[in-house]
């Protein structure tokens, strides 16, 4: 799946992916993949990732960056 980095929360590790279908996905920097290091990226960066349905809801895995 296609999205945007929507938010970041650098003290925590964490953000948020806005996805094409228009749902937020929620992402720990430990899922970052193919060279993203999470200092490095921005809000607004294009990526491609697999959706999951997290325990408190829906969270992104694999990330990378959009080609």
């Amino acid at each position: 799946m296609r999205g945007t980095i929507k938010k970041l929360t650098r003290d925590h590790n964490y953000g948020f992916i806005r996805a094409e279908d228009g749902v937020d996905y929620f992402f720990h920097a430990s899922e970052l993949h193919g060279g993203i290091v999470f200092d490095d990226i921005d809000e607004g960066e294009h990526v491609v990732f697999e959706p999951q349905q997290g325990p408190k809801g829906p969270r992104a895995t694999d990330i990378r960056k959009a080609a």
